[in-house]
């Protein structure tokens, strides 16, 4: 408790904490405003049949926004699908690729890029939702639109794009004011919003005698070490020991000191599984939209409780660990940062064999990384066939609220111990989470 108490001993700290709870409210309470022209009670009796399907899996993610098709319905999907499509680009586009390493100009550019994207992205999705949501009917065969049209289509359309686009201002808030990266805390947000009722649903099966206490206790017990497991393989790192030989500057001698470069196991992060969402759910969404029996089979086939489905979803996490690993750290880099300033691995000669040995290094510990990211992220599916899990437990929003607490724990953290403060673990920092 005197780790937390040393929080309100920073002023700026408390500050930053103040504001991305703040910021976070606001997103949950538009969460709750209405598009304008829907029968609420209707679209809820629709969303009571669908909640174990890719739309119940998608609200998930919206934080509940869907199934009230509020003004933040799309969520920050369509920002995350731009990012996707970019990064993509950069490897194809000198141009992208340029201000990639332009580095902050470049960045910025491609921020602004990312945004245009995102609002087209919201206005293709807006009109989709709206188009689809003319064709559905609740329970008792009432309408979900009111009153159907292109006035209702351009509402909502005008509605949901702004509504992102303002998702999307909030998240570059929190980041540059608040604590943590603001896009993944507003996934965050939403997913946790949403697991006390998928929890309570849970014991209400129990009291009925669909999940027997046994089976409930080791779901329980199960959870817990998945978690376990999560925290542990988020934050290992395999260390390669890197030596510096001693310089004479002046009349001071420099370097000959040991360190090591620590390359984590899973170095995108929760990147894979939401990149790799966000694709899998686009294909469907629109298979929703389209009354066509072979877009229907394609609906059918990408549920998440499909073999094909989990199978292509594997697929795509196991690319972009990699892809994104490889954006994201350039060993050719880092081998020319250690030459220049005398550092070399003992054993490899420096240059191009360095580059190549930890190349070869990385490689293997993601394909390690990926393997373990793909495993997690297949079990709402054992545990929604083989136990009747009423939500969606592991996988990418497990993923995603582990990852999370753990960076913005990690930011915290480097807040006090920069003011001389003990962190909030004691005995040492969170290591391995954003160390490279």
């Amino acid at each position: 408790m005197a780790a937390f108490g040393n929080i309100l001993k920073i002023p700026e700290l408390k500050r930053r904490i103040a504001i991305t709870f703040l910021l976070l409210a606001v997103y949950r309470v538009g969460c709750h405003i209405p598009t304008p022209g829907i029968d609420s009670a209707a679209l809820a009796s629709f969303f009571q049949q669908a909640g174990g399907t890719l739309l119940g899996f998608f609200d998930m993610f919206a934080g509940g926004a869907l199934k009230r098709l509020s003004v933040f319905a799309l969520g920050i999907m369509p920002y995350i699908s731009a990012s996707i499509i970019l990064q993509l680009l950069t490897v194809v586009i000198p141009y992208l690729e340029r201000l990639q390493k332009e580095g902050d100009i470049g960045r910025r550019k491609i921020i602004q890029y990312t945004r245009y994207g995102t609002v087209i992205l919201s206005i293709i999705q807006g009109f989709g939702i709206a188009m689809w949501m003319e064709a559905q009917q609740g329970v008792d065969g009432t309408p979900v639109a009111l009153n159907p049209g292109w006035s209702f289509r351009l509402m909502t359309v005008i509605t949901l794009a702004a509504g992102t686009s303002f998702l999307m201002w909030l998240g570059e808030q929190i980041t540059e004011r608040g604590i943590g990266n603001g896009i993944s805390l507003i996934i965050f947000a939403g997913i946790v919003a949403s697991m006390p009722s998928a929890m309570g649903n849970t014991f209400r099966l129990m009291k009925t005698g669909e999940i027997g206490p046994i089976i409930m206790l080791g779901i329980v017990a199960f959870m817990i070490a998945v978690i376990a497991f999560i925290v542990s393989m988020e934050t290992a790192h395999r260390r390669i020991p890197v030596q510096y030989a001693k310089r004479i500057i002046g009349r001071r001698m420099y370097g000959g000191q040991s360190t090591h470069i620590p390359l984590k196991i899973n170095t995108a992060g929760v990147i894979p599984p939401i990149f790799a969402s966000s694709i899998l759910m686009f294909p469907a969404t629109i298979a929703n939209f389209v009354k066509h029996p072979w877009m229907q089979t394609i609906n059918n086939f990408l549920q998440p409780t499909t073999v094909i489905y989990n199978l292509i979803y594997v697929g795509f996490i196991i690319f972009f660990c990699y892809f994104y690993t490889a954006v994201v750290f350039n060993p050719v880099d880092v081998a020319d940062n250690m030459k220049k300033y005398g550092g070399f691995i003992p054993g490899i000669r420096p240059g191009r064999t360095t580059a190549d040995y930890i190349d070869r290094v990385l490689t293997r510990i993601t394909l390690g990384g990926a393997v373990y990211v793909a495993a997690v992220c297949v079990l709402p599916t054992i545990l929604i066939a083989r136990f009747n899990v009423p939500f969606y437990f592991g996988g990418t929003a497990l993923l995603i609220v582990v990852g999370v607490a753990l960076d913005t724990v990690q930011q915290i953290e480097s807040h006090m111990l920069t003011r001389h403060y003990e962190g909030l673990i004691s005995g040492g920092r969170i290591k391995g989470r954003r160390g490279r």
